[in-house]
């Protein structure tokens, strides 16, 4: 599949389900089916969920419940949030909670010893999160988890290097969670 450079605004765009405003570019970009289009986003949501749990000190319950009653599906401001997988949604924050400890030895394993996870951005911390809570419940395919990741992290770092980390990091996190499938 041959991507397309898309500006931020495009990306953000496409990332809330408008598609619509994209004009001409909409008939180019791939488009996912509504299933794998709601487990992106349940992604998505997922690792802000994880990054406002570490920012602010709430806990799981009360994010996930916040983000079920005010954004997933929600009208805000004038933009319609998009309807994630909830199910997907609540499970990769449970488990990238209750399996923290493990998922970060994993990975400040695959880091340079110089930057340990703490001194990671916490965008990326938490999306190192998310995606170590998926690789751990083993019904996506690995490849599948990193291409995901890779993408929510180009949504929040357009224009910067860190989705080449996140693949990186979460390349060699997989061949250690699944190394049959590489």
């Amino acid at each position: 599949m041959k991507r397309l450079a898309l500006s931020q605004r495009e990306r953000l765009v496409l990332w809330m389900g408008r598609s619509d405003q994209l004009g001409m570019i909409g008939d180019a970009v791939h488009k996912p089916s509504h299933y794998s289009r709601k487990r992106s986003v349940a992604r998505l949501y997922a690792v802000q969920a994880l990054f406002q749990m570490e920012a602010s000190g709430q806990s799981s319950d009360t994010v996930i419940q916040e983000f079920l009653s005010y954004r997933i599906g929600e009208r805000i401001n004038d933009h319609e949030m998009m309807k994630g997988d909830v199910q997907l949604f609540s499970k990769l924050v449970e488990d990238a909670v209750n399996l923290q400890a493990l998922i970060d030895q994993m990975t400040e394993r695959t880091l340079v010893k110089k930057w340990p996870i703490s001194r990671i951005d916490p965008t990326v911390r938490n999306l190192f999160r998310a995606a170590g809570a998926e690789f751990m419940r083993g019904d996506t395919p690995p490849k599948v988890v990193i291409d995901e990741f890779v993408d929510v992290a180009r949504a929040f770092f357009p224009e910067g290097p860190e989705p080449k980390l996140v693949n990186a990091v979460l390349d060699r996190m997989a061949r250690e969670f699944h190394p049959k499938d590489f």
